[in-house]
C-alpha cells in the first residue's frame, strides 16, 4: 500500500440500514422532489412478493411504472428495452430492487437516458476500453435521473460508479463508468433478503469478501479503506455463518449487509482490485458463472499466487478472519466450504474447453494489470487450471 495514497469521498449521499425499504425509498423520493418514480425489480420478486405493490402504495401517484425482465449479467438487449420503458414513463427517479444484475441495469439505463442511447452501436462508443494496462473511459453525459438501490444480495455493486453489461454476441461482459453513475442512496433492509436463494445470498457474500480482501492487498490502498475492509471481513465472516445456521436470523443478515457496504469503501475511493476480480469478470461474461461463484473459485488461488509479494498484507486478512497465523487463502477457502459453496469451476458447470476463451477475455479486464504480482496470459490460464 502506497504511503502517499489518496482517499476520495464518493458522491453517494446516504445509506439507510435497518429501515423498511418502502419507507426509506419514499423518504428519498421526497428529498429528490421526484414525481415519476420508475421501479426496476428482479423477476422472481415481481412474481412472488408484494414488495413492488408495497412501494406503489407508499408512493401513490408518483409511481410511474415498473420493469422486471432483466437477464443475468445485464444483457445489452434487456438494457435497451428497459431504457425505452423508462423513457416512455418519463422517469425522474429510478429505484432498483434486486440483485447485482438489476442494480447494474439501473446504472446502465440512467446512462442511456442521459446520452440518448436507442441502439446497440451507441453502447460501443460509451464502454470503457482496457488495453496495455491502460483504461480509457469515453466522455459521456452524467447518468440521469438519480438512482436509489435496494439490494437483495451482497455483491455490493450498489456502492460503485461502474456497471457491467454483457454483449451476448461477443459473449463478453463490458464495463461502463462515470463518477455520477453511483446511486444517490442505498437502502439496506434485511427483510428483502429473506427470499433470496441461500446459494445466491451466501455466494455474493463471498464476492463482498473478495472486495475487502483485494482492497487490503491492493497496490493502491489507503488506510481508511483498509480499516473498513478489515471490519467488513469480521462482519461477513460472522454474518454469513449466522445466516447459514439460521436463515431467519435478521441480526446476521444485517451484519452481512453492513459488511458488504464496508467492503466497498475502497472501490468508492478508487482503490484498485486484482486478479480475482479481473478473471471473475471474464468468467461471468464469457462462461456464464454467477457473480458470487467467480470469487469462490478464484480468490483462494489468486491469494496463493500473490503471497510471495504481499505476505504482510495477507496477514491482515488472516487477522480480520480471526487466525493471524493461518494463510489467508486457507481461511477464505475454509469459509467457502463452511457455507456449502462450490470452490471449483468444474462444479459450477464450466467446461474445461472454455478456459482458453476466459483467459483471453480476462486479459482485457482493467484489474489484471493492477494485480499485486504481474499477470500475463499464461499466469491467468494457470490460475484457471488451478481453480478447475
Amino acid at each position: 500500500m502506497s504511503m502517499g495514497s489518496i482517499y476520495t469521498y464518493p458522491p453517494m449521499e446516504r445509506v439507510h440500514i435497518g429501515r423498511p425499504f418502502e419507507e426509506a425509498v419514499a423518504d428519498e423520493a421526497d428529498r429528490a422532489g421526484a414525481t415519476r418514480v420508475f421501479l426496476m425489480v428482479g423477476g422472481t420478486i415481481a412474481r412472488e412478493t408484494d414488495w413492488p405493490e408495497r412501494l406503489r402504495q407508499r408512493l401513490g401517484n408518483r409511481f410511474a411504472g415498473a420493469w422486471s425482465r432483466m437477464g443475468a449479467h445485464t444483457p445489452r438487449p434487456d438494457v435497451l428495452a428497459a431504457t425505452a420503458a423508462a423513457r416512455e414513463a418519463g422517469a425522474d427517479l429510478l429505484v432498483t430492487l434486486g440483485g447485482g444484475s438489476v442494480t447494474d441495469a439501473g446504472k446502465m439505463v440512467r446512462m442511456c437516458l442521459a446520452n440518448e442511447v436507442t441502439g446497440d452501436a451507441q453502447l460501443d462508443a460509451l464502454m470503457s476500453i482496457h488495453e496495455g494496462g491502460r483504461r480509457y473511459i469515453p466522455p459521456k453525459k452524467a447518468p440521469s435521473p438519480p438512482q436509489i438501490c435496494v439490494p437483495t444480495t451482497l455483491s455490493a455493486g450498489d456502492f460503485s460508479a461502474t456497471a457491467g453489461s454483457t454483449d451476448p454476441v461477443r459473449r463478453m461482459k463490458q464495463s461502463f463508468a462515470h463518477p455520477r453513475m453511483m446511486a444517490r442512496a442505498v437502502v439496506l433492509d434485511p427483510g428483502v433478503t429473506v427470499r433470496t436463494p441461500e446459494w445466491l445470498f451466501l455466494s455474493t457474500g463471498i464476492r463482498a469478501v473478495d472486495h475487502a480482501v483485494e482492497d487490503i492487498c491492493s497496490v493502491s490502498g489507503n488506510v481508511f479503506a483498509e480499516g473498513a475492509s478489515m471490519q467488513a471481513l469480521r462482519l461477513l465472516s460472522r454474518g454469513l455463518r449466522g445466516v447459514k445456521a439460521n436463515a431467519e436470523d435478521m441480526a446476521a443478515r444485517r451484519d452481512c449487509l453492513a459488511g458488504a457496504w464496508m467492503s466497498m469503501v475502497g472501490s468508492q475511493s478508487g482503490v484498485e482490485k486484482g486478479g480475482s476480480h479481473g478473471i471473475g469478470h471474464a468468467l461471468g461474461g464469457t462462461a456464464g458463472v454467477p457473480h458470487g461463484y467467480t470469487s469462490c473459485a478464484m480468490l483462494p488461488p489468486v491469494l496463493r499466487y500473490n503471497h510471495p509479494v504481499n505476505a504482510e498484507r495477507q496477514r491482515l486478512v488472516s487477522e480480520a478472519l480471526g487466525a493471524p497465523e493461518t494463510p489467508a487463502a486457507d481461511l477464505v477457502a475454509g469459509l467457502i466450504a463452511a457455507l456449502g459453496l462450490p470452490g471449483r469451476l468444474r462444479d459450477m458447470g464450466v467446461e474445461h474447453a472454455a478456459l482458453d476463451a476466459v483467459a483471453d477475455a480476462a486479459m482485457h479486464d482493467r484489474w489484471i494489470p493492477t494485480n499485486p504480482r504481474p499477470l500475463d496470459r499464461a499466469a491467468v490460464r494457470a490460475l484457471l487450471e488451478e481453480a478447475y
